[in-house]
């Protein structure tokens, strides 16, 4: 990388730090200018607007999302293997950012009133998150690891519900046992979903 790419890199890192710890709204061009000791216009030549530079970051965000949740548990095998995989992986990730803050959850507070590019950006890669684990879901469905007459978007709905409890009490409640009150409901969920077996006579 050339020398501006790994400053506007080195920028988009502080940024993303920021960002999870104050929010997307609590990002500017000035702030940063101080954490990287450098002049606002500095800063500013390597984005060509504030919004610019918040879906820089979201983009960032969603990388790492990617990159420790979504691709690692493509190595699992289709279906509930991999269902199970995005599950663990995404509580694994929001345990590490208890001491900071999940943007995809952040972001929902700050934007979901506030129509214009960065919420499109957020949205877009929300639901693209939510669409691997609907694939996820049904494919557990069609290979007869779940029972055939359940909704692969009720099982999203009810991991969305779980990730979110367990943001809130770990973050805001900082509630012991909150993983594991995750894990459990994960788990019964799947139990509960799982296909019926005849008793042998």
């Amino acid at each position: 990388m050339r020398k501006g790419e790994l400053t506007r890199a080195a920028i988009l890192d502080v940024a993303l730090d920021a960002a999870s710890r104050d929010g997307l709204e609590g990002l500017t061009i000035g702030l940063l200018a101080e954490k990287m000791n450098m002049s606002k216009s500095g800063v500013f030549a390597h984005f060509g607007s504030r919004e610019d530079l918040q879906i820089e970051v979201l983009k960032l965000y969603h990388h790492h999302f990617e990159q420790e949740v979504f691709y690692p548990s493509l190595k699992e095998a289709r279906g509930l293997p991999r269902l199970q995989a995005m599950f663990a992986l995404w509580v694994k990730r929001v345990t590490v950012e208890i001491a900071s803050g999940c943007i995809y959850i952040s972001g929902a507070v700050e934007y979901d009133d506030r129509p214009g590019p960065i919420r499109e950006a957020l949205v877009g890669m929300v639901k693209a998150w939510q669409g691997a684990l609907q694939r996820a879901a049904a494919q557990a469905i069609e290979l007869g690891h779940l029972r055939n007459d359940v909704d692969a978007d009720q099982i999203v709905y009810e991991m969305y519900g779980l990730i979110l409890a367990l943001h809130h009490d770990a973050r805001f409640m900082r509630t012991p046992g909150s993983v594991e009150r995750a894990q459990a409901g994960f788990e019964r969920m799947i139990k509960y979903y799982a296909p019926v077996t005849k008793a042998v006579a």
